[in-house]
């Protein structure tokens, strides 16, 4: 009986979709496979509305967050929101290029207002 009602509520429980902004899938693509497949497995988590330690809000934005994922000597960073609707939009993803500082270079910026504004003309749609 434990097992039918806990399979029930994961049944229940509806994954978020995830929609793909821009060339965001095509930049994370180019990232290493070890990259490729943490990105894979946080967003995963995600869908499920879980945290991961990985996971920080992006400065200067809200509802929007960013995968930080470190690997040999290289920082990339998945950008994501998630409080537009019931899914998450992959905004865009970049390795870190300045080996000082944290500050997210303004073409990145640029580039995620941009499509946030896409992101969110989409999630008005739906």
């Amino acid at each position: 009986m434990y097992f039918s009602h806990f399979f029930k509520k994961i049944v229940d429980k509806q994954l978020k979709t995830v929609i793909w902004i821009g060339a965001s899938k095509k930049e994370l693509l180019e990232f290493p496979e070890e990259v490729i497949d943490e990105v894979g497995y946080i967003l995963y988590r995600v869908q499920h509305n879980q945290n991961h330690p990985n996971i920080k809000a992006l400065k200067g934005f809200n509802g929007v967050f960013e995968i930080v994922s470190d690997y040999q000597t290289d920082t990339y960073r998945t950008v994501y929101a998630i409080k537009l609707s019931n899914a998450i939009f992959i905004l865009h993803a970049f390795q870190k290029k300045s080996k000082s500082g944290i500050k997210t270079p303004k073409q990145n910026v640029n580039l995620i207002k941009e499509r946030l504004k896409k992101a969110q003309e989409i999630a008005k749609e739906q």
